[in-house]
């Protein structure tokens, strides 16, 4: 069993997402360094959801590292007809040098840790997205430089996007606000670590039911979908529940002069952020986007490719 995966922030120590980020900005600034970082290595990728930027930028970064990424739906391996999650996390382990998983239960990603012997990405859960939460600490970094102290809002749904900006927020020294609706708060569970690891950084959590509480004073405004994959029956029912949360210029007016606001795509414009916003002189939604490509090639270089952080 490989003792090195990415499945939560909450794993990582600070000084290991600091030494990611280094690596990632790195990898940015020097990609022909790390041409042949991963030759002859092999990402094994599930996809039970779909994706663009999940897919796009492992199977990129993987290529241009010289490795090979194989793209494989719950529709193309037995996992979707029913075979044991331990039977495929040991079959693929004798193939692969990598598992990326992105997927519904957050089980199935630990299942493959548990019983693969390779490194094992979570791609996305539905409890934890650590691949996107990293890549916007490390835009923050790019933007701010030493996060110690500043802070970041986040308003909207208590999802995988809030967990894991939870647990981010910690490792680099950030305080953060969440702002959700009663019903749509963050687990307990994630919470309850989320504070230890806040604890532990001398940091801050701090929930409300007040978004615009939330932003006052907050150095990055971020948000996600009010209906994520999967919950597409509920969406009107949360359109409704999240009435008055949307991140518009006026929302943005509180936060301080300089703030950026981030969104980890796709975003619904006119929903949980303003055109205005999403497009406007704050947004750094691009750029972000574009470091997932650095952030994850970091992630691979140090579970595949042996690079110290």
């Amino acid at each position: 069993m490989s003792d090195r995966h990415l499945i939560s922030i909450h794993d990582l120590s600070a000084s290991q997402v600091a030494g990611l980020f280094r690596l990632a900005a790195d990898v940015k600034k020097n990609p022909a360094k790390y041409a042949t970082a991963l030759a002859g290595k092999t990402l094994g990728m599930i996809f039970e959801k779909s994706s663009t930027r999940t897919r796009v930028s492992f199977e990129v970064g993987t290529f241009q590292m010289g490795g090979h990424a194989l793209f494989l739906s719950s529709r193309d391996i037995q996992l979707g007809r029913g075979e044991p999650i331990s039977d495929t996390a040991q079959v693929l382990s004798r193939y692969v040098s990598g598992i990326m998983a992105r997927t519904f239960a957050h089980q199935t990603v630990t299942d493959l840790a548990k019983y693969g012997s390779v490194p094992v990405i979570n791609g996305l859960t539905d409890d934890l997205h650590p691949c996107q939460g990293l890549t916007d600490y490390f835009t923050l970094t790019e933007i701010f430089g030493d996060l110690r102290g500043k802070k970041i809002a986040y308003v909207g749904d208590g999802n995988n996007m809030a967990h894991s900006l939870m647990f981010g927020a910690a490792k680099c020294g950030m305080n953060i606000a969440i702002a959700s609706p009663q019903g749509y708060r963050v687990q307990e569970k994630y919470l309850a670590q989320a504070r230890e690891d806040a604890a532990a950084a001398g940091t801050t959590i701090e929930l409300t039911e007040d978004p615009r509480q939330a932003v006052v004073d907050a150095d990055c405004v971020t948000t996600d979908v009010w209906a994520s994959m999967g919950q597409e029956a509920e969406a009107a029912i949360r359109l409704q529940a999240f009435e008055g949360y949307e991140v518009d210029s006026s929302m943005m007016a509180l936060a301080k002069k300089d703030a950026v606001f981030l969104h980890c795509l796709p975003a619904h414009r006119g929903e949980e952020v303003s055109a205005e916003v999403c497009d406007g002189p704050q947004s750094r939604i691009f750029d972000q986007a574009e470091n997932r490509l650095h952030t994850q090639k970091a992630v691979m270089l140090w579970l595949m490719g042996g690079v110290e952080i």
